[in-house]
């Protein structure tokens, strides 16, 4: 009854933002409706309501989180961060809501930008969101909780949205499925009374589930073109499915940390990464881009130099292991911006690929300043 009474004030003010946010897509359907059709608007409606539905649901049953750890006392509010994160989920319900109206969306260009817009704010508010909890001093177990929902949703809905207009692989809805799968058969484990074994710490873990809604938000805008945002996704997915199967693994006991050095193995295949495969598909880059680029007496607009120019600097920031994230993130915005060569070229696909490898993983040793690498994987305001 005490604890009841103690989430009452939760509740009531989850049931404000829930009804807030109900509000805000009927007037967006509103717009909807002026813009397109009557139906167009209800079919919207439809969709980004239950998803907005499912994110109540699924905060009400964690409401007894809010709190920094389990034996500490609720706190009276939700917080700005959780706020914050529940923002997030308005904007996936929206984004969601398009998912019923495709061929709207070809025929209104600018709704499918307002798509991309707004989940890639929901990507950028997933990182806010944690530095504000941080500095507010009032990080919690929802918070947390909330966080691995709502970018589970998100990875639901914005590539099946991006699926719907040819701009990734169907092989991608793995991504989309694979937490959902962990977390069934974790439950799977629990009924037939069979160990759960906990997940050692993993900043690539993080870093690799970030990267996807990285993803999925810039292949949602329109100027990126579909040859090389296909093409991307296979390179994006991979590291994160092996990554769920190595802790499934983990999870299940098939695989110790502590046992037969295997932690030893990983430490191994890190050196090995860090020391020689990160450098070498630095110089991967550097010889695929020579030969994608590169030809002679090739007459140039103003354009095309200043394109060319911001391919050379994405390329020497890689090369020198100079900030090479950002050089990465550069290049394949340019890439899928481009397309300079035919989707089969032997160069292009080196290039592609060992951009999204340093990306994921970074430079690796010789390189010269790595700032980009302590952002990707430091917590923002702690």
């Amino acid at each position: 009854m005490t604890q009841i009474t103690e989430q009452k004030p939760l509740q009531t003010e989850l049931t404000r933002i829930v009804l807030s946010g109900g509000a805000g897509l009927l007037l967006f359907a509103g717009l909807l409706c002026a813009l397109t059709t009557v139906n167009a608007a209800l079919l919207f409606l439809t969709a980004a309501v239950a998803l907005w539905l499912l994110g109540w649901q699924q905060t009400r049953k964690r409401l007894p989180l809010n709190r920094a750890n389990p034996s500490a006392p609720l706190y009276p509010t939700l917080g700005w961060a959780n706020r914050m994160t529940l923002g997030r989920g308005w904007l996936i319900a929206v984004t969601g809501g398009f998912l019923l109206i495709p061929g709207v969306l070809i025929t209104h260009p600018v709704l499918l930008w307002t798509a991309a817009a707004l989940y890639s704010i929901a990507a950028i508010l997933d990182r806010a969101d944690g530095f504000v909890a941080r500095r507010s001093k009032q990080t919690s177990l929802l918070g947390g909780e909330l966080d691995t929902v709502f970018d589970a949703l998100g990875l639901l809905v914005a590539p099946l949205l991006a699926l719907q207009h040819g701009k990734i692989h169907a092989a991608y809805l793995l991504v989309s499925v694979a937490y959902y799968l962990f977390v069934i058969g974790i439950r799977i484990r629990q009924q037939h009374n069979k160990p759960v074994y906990p997940l050692p710490p993993s900043p690539l873990r993080r870093t690799l589930a970030g990267f996807q809604m990285g993803y999925v938000a810039v292949v949602l805008w329109p100027p990126f073109q579909a040859q090389i945002t296909v093409l991307a996704g296979f390179g994006f997915m991979v590291p994160l499915l092996t990554g769920f199967w190595v802790d499934w693994l983990l999870v299940s006991g098939r695989l110790r940390p502590q046992a037969h050095g295997t932690g030893n193995r990983f430490r191994q295949l890190h050196q090995l990464t860090q020391r020689w495969l990160l450098p070498a598909m630095r110089v991967a880059v550097v010889l695929s881009a020579y030969l994608i680029f590169v030809r002679p007496a090739m007459t140039l607009t103003p354009a095309e130099i200043v394109v060319a120019a911001l391919i050379a600097l994405a390329v020497l920031l890689m090369a020198l292991g100079l900030a090479g994230r950002a050089g990465a993130v550069l290049l394949l915005m340019l890439l899928a911006w481009t397309v300079p060569a035919p989707i089969d070229s032997g160069p292009l696909l080196v290039c592609l690929f060992a951009t999204v490898a340093i990306l994921l993983l970074g430079c690796g040793r010789f390189s010269l300043w790595q700032a980009d690498d302590d952002w990707v994987n430091r917590q923002d305001g702690a």
